[in-house]
């Protein structure tokens, strides 16, 4: 498992968001993470990658508890993740922004990047050269020295994906890729994340876009008022009468006078 989630509970206040959600994701799958407004989707996101600290529970990446652990340290051991709302330097061209992503990933100091010593130089360019073929990718190869704020809102989410893919991750988790792409963005997001699965990388993806969803993913997991609803294959998710309820309420029965 590259993935696994034991027993996860984030309480604030009085408000329980997620409580005792367990999940586990094997190597290479696109795992599905799906539910209605409010779920607890993004706060599950957010206690992965430890920008909240769950109220109990563990994670473990790759068989090791990261639960506490720093985001960038989490980052450096392999999880990177996009965001709901988009997340660029806007003033920075759409390769500075990859490089960004891929700084983490450079091994020489803090002393040989202040004096440019030669190992430095060498760094800097298999990091361009890396987001250039980044770009190439997710299909933004001719738009390299646009400035990121000069792009559509569908080519913003496939830049996010760029740069979260310039630190190497064994785990890439989406959080609503598709969120205001039109069919034919959505339909190149589709061939771009599974284009990213044949490279070996895992994927978690929070997503509301329900055709994407079932096609794309391997597993899914349901949750509804911060509870586990129901996981399974999308076959099986599609007919849980447990799902459909959540999704659509429940008919209330006619009664007869």
């Amino acid at each position: 498992m590259v993935l696994e989630v034991r027993n996860i509970t984030k309480r604030y206040g009085g408000i329980t968001a997620l409580k005792d959600i367990s999940f586990s994701i094997r190597q290479g799958e696109v795992y599905g993470l799906i539910g209605p407004n409010g779920a607890g989707k993004t706060t599950m996101f957010n206690c992965i990658t430890n920008f909240v600290e769950p109220t109990s529970g563990e994670v473990y990446f790759k068989g090791e508890n990261i639960t506490g652990l720093k985001p960038y340290k989490i980052t450096e051991r392999g999880i990177c993740r996009t965001y709901q709302n988009i997340r660029l330097f806007p003033q920075m061209t759409v390769l500075q922004n990859v490089m960004v992503g891929g700084h983490s990933r450079l091994s020489s100091g803090v002393f040989k990047r202040v004096f440019r010593m030669k190992s430095q130089k060498h760094e800097e360019k298999r990091l361009m050269e890396r987001a250039k073929e980044l770009l190439e990718l997710v299909g933004l190869g001719q738009m390299e020295k646009l400035f990121a704020e000069n792009l559509s809102y569908g080519q913003q989410r496939r830049l996010e994906i760029a740069r979260a893919l310039a630190a190497s991750p064994t785990l890439l988790l989406l959080d609503e890729p598709a969120a205001g792409m039109n069919e034919t963005e959505t339909e190149n997001l589709y061939e771009l994340i599974k284009k990213i699965q044949s490279m070996g990388v895992t994927i978690l993806i929070i997503e509301y876009d329900m055709s994407l969803v079932m096609r794309l993913c391997d597993r899914i997991a349901v949750l509804n008022f911060g509870e586990k609803l129901a996981e399974g294959t999308p076959e099986e998710i599609q007919n849980d009468p447990a799902v459909i309820e959540a999704y659509l309420g429940k008919e209330e029965e006619e009664t007869i006078a």
